[in-house]
């Protein structure tokens, strides 16, 4: 399943964010969105959920308009997984990542042995089934994290949209989530992530936009070596870039 903008174009009253952005992400391919704080990153990304209309352009699935898609038939294509999620109730982890069944679940009857498999795997793949009994209050800032991610997996979507995902994880986490989502890439989802970590983007992604190169929504779109270069991310970022062997250095201008 492949999501696609066309001419998408999102603005605040004093700039433009993004303007005319074309992107096309396939199943088996990752995509980056870098860019300074405030360049439009998770606005994008909640364009391409389809929770904020776009100024101008559209979204597609496949060949159909994101915004033809009724509720739960956009939940099981495409999941969202935000920067920090508000939780109105203090739920067992194991319900909590059970929410991310609900399209699939007939009103008439409780969640089937199928389900509960799909929520224990999803646990699973995230490192954390040993939490399925606890309260989400008393879970870490990274353990939360993690759990949430187990309820977009339980959605089963084959578009996964994440904001930041790795913010709140420890090194070893964070590497094993990109590693978790190179997999899930390469057994069919397309996957968009918002990233600061460039370095990491660089080795993990296949494409990258980075937004933020003028007040005209302007903005890069292509391959990671194209994008994420020490010239274009210097000037986007306004640091210098040095390039080595084993990564990028950053240093104030």
């Amino acid at each position: 399943m492949t999501i696609r903008a066309r001419g998408l174009s999102a603005r605040i009253p004093e700039r433009w964010l993004f303007r005319g952005l074309d992107l096309a992400a396939e199943p088996g391919r990752i995509w980056s969105l870098v860019g300074p704080n405030g360049s439009g990153k998770s606005t994008l990304l909640r364009c391409l959920a389809g929770l904020r209309a776009p100024d101008e352009g559209e979204v597609f699935i496949d060949q159909q308009p994101l915004t033809a898609l009724r509720g739960p038939q956009r939940a099981v294509r495409v999941a969202y997984l935000p920067q920090l999620t508000p939780l109105y109730h203090d739920l067992e982890v194991h319900q909590l990542v059970m929410l991310g069944r609900a399209p699939h679940l007939s009103r008439w009857r409780g969640p089937s042995a199928e389900d509960q498999h799909r929520v224990e795997r999803s646990l699973e793949r995230v490192w954390a089934r040993d939490l399925a009994g606890r309260r989400v209050s008393t879970l870490s800032g990274g353990e939360r994290q993690r759990v949430m991610l187990a309820r977009l997996l339980a959605t089963d979507a084959t578009v996964l949209l994440l904001d930041e995902p790795t913010t709140s994880l420890d090194i070893g986490h964070a590497l094993r989530l990109l590693d978790l989502c190179r997999t899930l890439a390469d057994d069919g989802a397309a996957i968009i992530l918002a990233m600061h970590e460039l370095d990491l983007a660089r080795r993990v992604c296949d494409h990258a936009v980075c937004l933020g190169a003028g007040a005209s929504g302007e903005h890069h779109r292509g391959p990671v070596a194209d994008v994420l270069t020490p010239e274009i991310l210097g000037t986007v970022f306004d640091v210098e870039v040095h390039e080595h062997a084993d990564g990028l250095s950053f240093h104030p201008r």
